[in-house]
C-alpha cells in the first residue's frame, strides 16, 4: 500500500496554487494523499478587477474542490506589499500553518520569480520549513519550488538563479483539465493567447514538461530538500 503524505503549498495570492500545482494536487488527491493550500494575501485587495471579498473566498473554494485539495488556509498579509512585512511575521506565520497542517512536503514560490511577493513567500516559507530542526515537530521530507506562469517564466536572468526543472508529477489529460477548471474558478486569471495564463500556453507547459522526462503531461519543480530515507 502506498504511503500516503500530506502536502502543503505555501503561496502568495489566490489562484498561485492552481497555476504551479493544480494538476498534481488533483492527481494526488485521487491517490489519497491529503493537499492543503496556504494562500498569504487572502483578500488580493490591490488586485485588478477582483469580486468583492465574499466572492473571491467563494472562487478560492471552488477552485480547492477542482483541486481535490482541503479548504483554503487564508492569511491576511497584504497585495503587493510583502516587502512592507517584517520577514519574523512571515516566518512564524507559516510556522503556525506547518504545525497546523503537520505537513510531509511543502511546495512553495522560486525565490527568484519576477513577482516580489513570491520571493518574500519564498525566503519566510525556506525559514519556516526548518522549524522541525529547532523544535518537536513532524520532519518534512521535501521542499519544492513550483513555475508560476507569467511570473517564473518571466522573471530575468540574476546570478545563474533560474527555475530549474528536476522533479516531475504525471498529471495526464484529466490532470490538465482539473487544473483549467480550478483556474477559471478565479475570475479574471485566465488570458487569451500567447499569454502563459491562457489555455494553449497552460496545455503546451505541461506538454514540455512531460516530453522531458518522455511522459504526455507533467507539472514541474525545483528541489530544494529531498530526503530519501531507506
Amino acid at each position: 500500500m502506498e504511503n500516503l503524505k500530506t502536502y502543503l503549498t505555501v503561496t502568495a495570492h489566490p489562484d498561485d496554487e492552481a497555476l504551479g500545482f493544480g494538476a498534481s494536487s488533483y492527481v494526488l488527491s485521487q491517490k489519497g494523499h491529503k493537499i492543503y493550500n496556504c494562500i498569504l494575501s487572502g483578500k488580493v485587495d490591490a488586485r485588478r478587477h477582483r469580486p468583492d471579498e465574499e466572492e473571491l473566498k467563494e472562487h478560492t473554494a471552488n477552485a480547492q474542490k477542482f483541486m481535490g485539495a482541503e479548504a483554503p488556509i487564508l492569511g491576511h498579509f497584504p497585495n503587493i506589499k510583502f516587502n512592507t512585512v517584517p520577514h519574523l511575521e512571515l516566518v512564524q506565520y507559516i510556522e503556525g500553518i506547518i504545525e497546523q497542517v503537520q505537513p510531509d512536503v511543502i511546495i512553495t514560490h522560486h525565490p527568484y520569480d519576477l513577482n516580489n511577493d513570491h520571493y518574500h513567500t519564498s525566503k519566510a516559507c525556506q525559514a519556516a520549513a526548518r522549524l522541525y530542526q529547532r523544535k518537536p515537530c513532524k520532519p518534512l521530507t521535501g521542499l519544492y519550488f513550483m513555475e508560476i506562469p507569467s511570473s517564473t517564466d518571466w522573471a530575468f536572468p540574476v546570478d545563474g538563479q533560474n527555475f530549474t526543472a528536476d522533479t516531475f508529477i504525471e498529471v495526464g489529460e484529466k490532470g490538465v483539465a482539473q487544473k483549467l477548471k480550478a483556474l477559471y474558478a478565479y475570475e479574471g486569471v485566465m488570458r487569451p493567447y500567447p499569454h502563459p495564463r491562457s489555455d494553449e500556453a497552460i496545455k503546451a507547459l505541461a506538454t514540455l514538461r512531460g516530453s522531458q522526462v518522455g511522459r504526455h503531461y507533467c507539472e514541474a519543480f525545483q528541489t530544494a530538500m529531498n530526503i530519501i530515507e531507506p
